[in-house]
């Protein structure tokens, strides 16, 4: 689908003439296995660009096709608007980070990070410069002797950066670099990618199945799946304005409800829910009267009390303290069950216990009408 309503602009707002990757109806094949069907998208210069879905959906097949390392079965990339097919890798203005970092365990930190630019045959002094600058942007300078052996897995992956980052390329490629890193760590080298993103003015093509990575980074996203580009759009476009069932379903936590559309008013319509209750909902695309589908309502959108106030009502099921907030799952009176969350404030609301009865009130603007 590649949807975009982002009028091709940065976080900024800053529209580019030029894209720094073009990606036009691209097609790859493995055999009898099509790996990619027809992805399309642009990404912009100095943006951090996320391709986010799960393992095999292409995501980094498409990297690695932007990257010269797989050949294009149809269609066609262009990088700052040249065409790029014929190119081997090492002449792509693309540099690439690698899940395992790949670094030399027999040079040192300083080493490693001047290695394509010893490749490039630039001279020492300039070499030795760059190499400073690097590890002082990862905040690795006192770490130049060192071997990769003698680093936590955080400070390799700041190597493992500092040396893509070193010959200067216009675009970095990062496969799903954050995923052999523990929680606490991955969430701080999420707040320092991003920093050094912004820093370098690199564009940066980030892969991930990880949700909140993307969400949290990513001035644009594009969600995959099966091969095929889902949606384009920012974090809170994605997250609240979902194009269908799976970017719903995909990006965070959802409830998804059949539904029957009773009336249809531009952008809007009247859906009628489960058990009855009649609900004002937004629509993905075109739709019309009668129409059964689906309505995605998150669960931080639902307030939950005492019965008799709500739009829904059923019984608490489970509930499950999280720290932050607590999740509780209501099984409503026609059977369909609904997750609703609610902030562990110290003057929250007071909410039903445990095998009450409840009353479930959705935000306006919350109900999403999906177009499959």
């Amino acid at each position: 689908m590649g949807l975009d309503s982002t009028d091709q602009s940065t976080a900024s707002g800053t529209r580019m003439t030029t894209p720094a990757i073009s990606v036009r109806n691209v097609i790859k094949r493995y055999g009898t296995v099509t790996a990619l069907k027809g992805a399309s998208l642009e990404i912009h210069d100095n943006e951090f660009f996320t391709l986010l879905g799960p393992s095999g959906c292409g995501k980094t097949t498409l990297l690695r096709l932007i990257a010269g390392f797989e050949d294009i079965t149809e269609g066609e990339i262009r990088l700052f608007g040249d065409e790029i097919a014929t190119l081997p890798p090492n002449q792509r203005p693309v540099n690439t980070v690698f899940q395992q970092y790949a670094l030399f365990p027999h040079m040192t930190v300083a080493e490693n990070v001047a290695f394509g630019l010893m490749c490039l045959k630039r001279s020492k002094t300039e070499t030795d410069a760059r190499v400073a600058a690097m590890l002082d942007l990862v905040k690795l300078g006192d770490y130049a002797a060192r071997r990769p052996s003698q680093l936590s897995g955080g400070q390799q992956q700041r190597v493992a950066l500092a040396r893509a980052m070193a010959p200067g390329p216009k675009v970095l490629l990062l496969d799903e670099p954050l995923s052999a890193l523990d929680l606490k760590l991955r969430q701080a080298m999420r707040v320092e990618l991003k920093q050094l993103q912004q820093d370098t003015g690199i564009t940066f093509v980030f892969v991930t199945h990880d949700q909140e990575e993307a969400l949290t980074m990513s001035d644009r996203i594009a969600v995959m799946s099966d091969g095929e580009i889902q949606q384009i759009g920012g974090a809170h476009e994605i997250y609240e304005r979902p194009v269908n069932r799976f970017v719903a379903d995909f990006i965070g936590e959802t409830n998804l409800l059949d539904v029957t559309v009773e009336t249809v008013e531009g952008s809007a319509c009247q859906c009628r829910l489960p058990g009855g209750a009649l609900v004002t909902a937004s629509t993905a695309g075109k739709t019309t009267v009668g129409h059964q589908g689906h309505v995605s309502i998150r669960p931080e959108r639902i307030g939950i009390g005492t019965t008799g106030a709500g739009q829904l009502e059923g019984t608490i099921e489970h509930q499950i303290y999280l720290g932050t907030d607590t999740q509780h799952i209501v099984r409503l009176d026609d059977g369909t069950q609904l997750t609703a969350r609610t902030q562990n404030a110290h003057e929250a609301q007071v909410t039903p216990n445990l095998g009450e009865r409840a009353s479930l009130v959705i935000d306006p603007g919350a109900i999403r009408l999906l177009v499959d």
